[in-house]
C-alpha cells in the first residue's frame, strides 16, 4: 500500500511552498521507511526550485539534507534497524554495476544517478524530497548518524559537508599542509572546521572583515580579508589548497597566486556563469584548478564518522515549516548563519 505523506510544495518556478499532501511507495524488500526529523535548507534547492538548471519538474517537493529516524525496514535489510537515526542525501539510487559505482563513486553512475529530490526514479515518479514527514529509500543509500551528533546540526552534513569534505579528503589534508578557505558560508565554514579537525594550517579567505572573529571561532589560524590587496599579495604562493565555495562570478586570479608550486584550487561553488582565467597565474608552477561535486556513499559515511569523532556539526538556524518561504527569502539575501534548517516536527 502506497504511504501518505505531508509535505510543502513548489507548483511554479518562483512561486511559494504551500502544503501539500502526496504518497510515498510502500516499503520494499530493499528499503526503508524513514520518518523525517529534520531537513537541511541548501542553495541548490533554490536553483532547481527557479528553474534556474532548466530541470525543474512540478509539483517539486525539494530537500536533500534529511536526518530521520528508521520506522519500517524491508525483509532483505540488516544495516539499519527500526530506531535507528539515519541520512538521506543527494543519492538515492543508482545503476551499482558501472566503474563510478564500484569505486564507491555512486554521484557519477555511468547510467544517471537518482537524486532525492526532483529526479524521475525506476518506478517512473519524480522523487520528492525532504521537506515532507516521511521518506522510503534503499538501505544502500542512508547512512549512519552517529547518536553523538544532534540531528538538527547533522543534516547540513549530507550536501554542504560531503561537499567540501571530499576535496579535502582527496588532496590529503594534515599536518604540514597549509590550506585557504575562500568564501565563509554554509560550506566554507564546515570547510574550516573539517580542514582545522584534520590538523592543516586553515586561513580564510573572505571579502567581509565582520566574518574574521567568526572564522578564527570556527577554527581559522588566520584570516586575510581579499580587499585588502596589500595581504592578498603578500600571500602569493602560501597555500597548497585552495578550497573555493564561491556560488557568484568572481575573479579567481587573485587566489591563484596564493598557491604554493603545485598547489590546487578546488572549486566547490560551482557559478553557473564562466570564470575568466588568466592562464599564466596556472603555468606558472604547475598549478591546478579542480571540481569537486559531493561523493559517494562510502566517503559519506566516513565523513561522518569523522565528524562523530571529532564533534563537528553545522552552525544552523533551526525553523518551523511555515517559515520556510522567508528563509529562501533570507537565503537568497544571505542573511543566514550558516544553515537553515527545517524542523519537521512542525509539520
Amino acid at each position: 500500500m502506497p504511504i501518505p505523506s505531508r509535505g510543502y510544495v513548489l507548483t511554479e518556478a518562483g512561486g511559494e511552498l504551500r502544503p501539500y499532501e502526496f504518497n510515498r511507495r510502500d516499503v520494499g524488500e530493499d528499503d526503508i521507511l524513514v520518518n523525517l526529523m529534520y531537513c537541511g535548507i541548501c542553495h541548490s534547492d533554490l536553483l532547481v526550485a527557479g528553474n534556474e538548471l532548466g530541470n525543474a519538474n512540478f509539483p517539486l517537493v525539494p530537500g536533500h539534507e534529511i536526518v530521520g529516524r528508521v520506522s519500517e525496514i524491508g525483509i532483505n535489510v540488516s544495516n539499519h534497524k527500526v530506531g535507528d537515526i539515519v541520512g538521506i542525501g543527494c543519492i538515492v539510487d543508482s545503476c551499482r554495476n558501472c566503474n563510478s559505482c564500484g569505486s564507491g563513486d555512486e554521484h557519477y553512475c555511468e547510467s544517471g544517478w537518482t537524486m532525492s529530490f526532483n529526479a524521475k526514479d525506476k518506478y517512473n515518479q519524480y522523487t520528492c524530497g525532504g521537506y515532507s514527514s516521511n521518506y522510503v529509500v534503499d538501505h544502500r543509500y542512508a547512512v549512519k548518524i552517529s547518536p553523538d551528533l544532534d540531528p538538527a546540526k547533522a543534516a547540513p552534513l549530507l550536501c554542504g559537508g560531503i561537499t567540501v569534505y571530499a576535496p579535502l579528503i582527496r588532496h590529503q589534508t594534515g599536518p604540514g599542509k597549509r590550506v585557504g578557505i575562500l568564501g565563509l558560508g554554509g560550506l566554507g565554514h564546515l570547510a574550516v572546521k573539517f580542514a582545522s579537525a584534520m590538523g592543516a594550517s586553515v586561513t580564510m579567505l573572505t571579502s567581509s572583515s565582520a566574518k574574521a572573529e567568526d572564522a578564527k571561532v570556527l577554527g581559522a589560524d588566520d584570516v586575510i580579508v581579499t580587499s585588502d590587496t596589500d595581504a592578498v599579495t603578500a600571500a602569493a604562493g602560501s597555500f597548497d589548497l585552495i578550497i573555493n565555495t564561491v556560488s557568484e562570478k568572481h575573479d579567481p586570479n587573485p587566489f591563484l597566486h596564493m598557491l604554493k608550486r603545485d598547489g590546487v584550487m578546488s572549486l566547490v561553488g560551482a557559478p553557473a556563469k564562466p570564470l575568466e582565467l588568466f592562464a599564466p597565474a596556472l603555468v606558472m608552477g604547475d598549478k591546478s584548478i579542480t571540481g569537486s561535486m559531493i561523493a559517494g556513499i562510502e566517503m559519506t559515511q566516513q565523513m561522518l564518522d569523522f565528524c562523530a569523532k571529532h564533534n563537528i556539526t553545522a552552525e544552523t538556524e533551526v525553523i518551523p515549516i511555515d517559515y520556510v518561504n522567508e528563509a529562501w527569502e533570507r537565503m537568497r539575501k544571505k542573511d543566514v548563519r550558516y544553515r537553515f534548517v527545517i524542523d519537521l516536527s512542525t509539520l
